[in-house]
């Protein structure tokens, strides 16, 4: 068939940023936490997740700097549950992809993944807490807020979820997710992290917050006391610096990669308007997200390590994205979250021709052609390429620039779409 003329485009997003990371994280923890909690030798863990959070090293390396100015021994926790395969060798190899290693950030990274029990929460959520952190003599949470990809609260992704799951390991992730039943999984997540923080080993946290551009528009230090508050008003900020598609409506949505390092889902749920519990357009939390009749995944990001969670919300990859699978950490994940639906196996073709083909020829027919949109991934969402189709719909716009005219997309020998992002 023949496809599509394409343009590009350059969306317009709020774009706060910190220029000094450093001076930032260091005078937000001097403002939040307790000196009494920082004595000489103090043991503090500094959480660090698995997701692909901007400048993450250099913000990890200026806690670890901070902690070590007050007299303390500070040391990097993993904290994302089951991630890497749910072992301490995994979760080191995750980590040390963005920089986050003894030699990078200043301190050693105590990886082992057994917890302890810490009690059962008036909901009755069993609680666990990683034994690096009950060992140690406080924790500082160190994580991104920002909206989460599986439900909808006023805490969603961050210091919580972090606090909760990521310290949890594999028995806290298992525990929490199995709670989508019946309490769900946010009130879950709450009322362990409830139970955590109230216990006292948690002694406050840097929530930061990322621009549309994927960096670092603020860090904020949050404190023990009024906790969760101070986190619901921070995912407040952070829901309006999102990016999103340039159109609410599309035929096709062509992704250049999905990774475990864009979104935990491995592409954004409210970018994209679907879900890996198998939600459909409709669904209360969905409403005004955009409708995607076909997604199509080219690539399969390193940083993922083979865990391909998220591709069941696609319809069609490629067969270098599906030779990247590893499908045994793949299905860890998404049985820990409780989401099989996201280890789905979507139709594999060969090559980014026949993934557009296939996405076009299984859309609803426009007499104007197909409504088409090619991004880099969920996270990436400045520089995007539109199908011809689509020029009406955004030609005077204030929010996008049209960088040129449509042409015919180019292909490389191995059949893969050329583009610059």
């Amino acid at each position: 068939m023949t496809l599509p003329r394409i343009f590009p485009i350059r969306q317009s997003f709020p774009r706060p940023s910190v220029d000094d990371i450093t001076a930032r994280a260091e005078a937000e923890l001097e403002r939040v936490l307790p000196a009494d909690r920082i004595s000489d030798g103090a043991k503090i863990g500094v959480t660090v997740g698995s997701r692909g959070i901007a400048n993450i090293a250099g913000i990890t390396r200026a806690v670890v700097g901070y902690l070590k100015s007050r007299g303390a021994s500070p040391f990097i926790i993993p904290a994302m549950g089951s991630h890497g395969g749910a072992t301490a060798e995994g979760q080191v190899h995750l980590l040390a992809h963005y920089g986050v290693t003894e030699e990078g950030v200043g301190a050693p990274v105590h990886a082992a993944m057994e917890t302890e029990h810490q009690g059962t929460t008036a909901e009755g959520v069993e609680v666990y807490l990683a034994k690096t952190a009950v060992e140690a003599d406080g924790v500082v949470l160190l994580n991104r807020i920002k909206p989460h990809t599986d439900y909808k609260g006023p805490i969603e992704s961050g210091l919580t979820k972090i606090c909760a799951i990521g310290l949890g390991k594999l028995d806290g992730a298992t525990e929490y997710h199995s709670r989508i039943f019946d309490i769900g999984l946010g009130d879950a997540i709450r009322s362990a992290a409830g139970l955590i923080v109230g216990g006292g080993k948690v002694i406050g946290g840097l929530a930061i917050i990322e621009n549309a551009y994927h960096d670092t528009a603020d860090l904020i230090g949050v404190s023990t006391d009024g906790f969760f508050e101070q986190e619901a008003e921070i995912l407040k900020t952070a829901f309006g610096l999102m990016g999103k598609l340039p159109l609410m409506e599309l035929d096709v949505l062509y992704c250049q990669r999905l990774g475990k390092n864009i979104s935990g889902a491995g592409m954004d749920t409210n970018i994209i308007g679907r879900g890996v519990y198998g939600y459909t357009p409709g669904t209360p939390w969905m409403e005004g997200l955009p409708a995607i009749t076909r997604i199509c995944l080219s690539d399969l990001t390193a940083e993922s390590d083979g865990n391909a969670v998220g591709m069941g919300m696609a319809e069609y990859i490629t067969r270098r994205f599906c030779d990247k699978i590893d499908h045994k950490v793949t299905n860890l994940n998404c049985m820990t979250a409780n989401s099989p639906a996201g280890a789905r196996m979507p139709i594999v073709l060969e090559d980014d021709r026949e993934l557009l083909e296939a996405g076009i020829k299984t859309s609803p027919r426009r007499e104007d052609g197909p409504r088409v949109a090619l991004v880099r991934d969920t996270l990436s969402l400045e520089n995007v390429y539109l199908s011809e189709a689509c020029l009406p719909l955004v030609e005077g716009r204030e929010d996008i620039e049209i960088i040129d005219e449509p042409v015919d997309p180019v292909f490389d020998d191995a059949g893969h779409l050329q583009l610059s992002f």
